[in-house]
């Protein structure tokens, strides 16, 4: 009975392997990227590259492990998850408190150490975050709301209590 169970899990294993999520590659122009309304510093963009994109962008750095069921819905659930949350090649196209929303969430997420991820950086070693970068994407993050306040008044960018 046993063996007739690992025969199972095995076959099983085998025939997921040939059942893949799409992969999170972008279909050309990203024309409502951040980057297209508000600046982004080489440095930012380089802490962005390394700890953010793979989950907040339409375009993920696929690790070889990603080949392996069920490895790979894993990591496509956590992907879809941070797009849903946030996708800077989306921005433009969202709302003024959207948008100013999600940089205070950036800075006290960044502050707090919730993001980048644990699980994320415990695989990429170089996402981890120095107090240096962080102190950049969190300037860049009140930067970018300090501009919408500056252009926009403040109940377009907040919602009354």
């Amino acid at each position: 009975m046993l063996k007739k169970i690992l025969l199972f899990l095995l076959v099983a294993l085998i025939i997921i392997q040939f059942i893949h999520p799409g992969k999170n590659k972008p279909d050309g122009a990203q024309p409502n990227y951040i980057g297209n309304v508000f600046p982004v510093p080489e440095k930012v963009k380089v802490i962005l590259t390394k700890a953010c994109n793979d989950c907040h962008t339409n375009n993920t750095n696929y690790p070889w492990y990603a080949s392996i069921q069920p490895v790979h819905w894993w990591m496509n659930d956590h992907i879809m998850e941070g797009k849903k949350e946030l996708n800077f090649d989306d921005y433009k196209d969202r709302s003024l408190r959207f948008q100013y929303h999600k940089m205070e969430e950036i800075v006290k997420q960044v502050k707090e150490g919730e993001m980048p991820l644990a699980a994320y950086t415990s695989i990429h070693k170089d996402a981890k975050l120095s107090e240096a970068e962080k102190k950049e994407l969190i300037n860049w993050a009140d930067g970018i709301r300090d501009s919408l306040k500056a252009n926009y008044p403040m109940d377009s960018l907040i919602r009354k209590k």
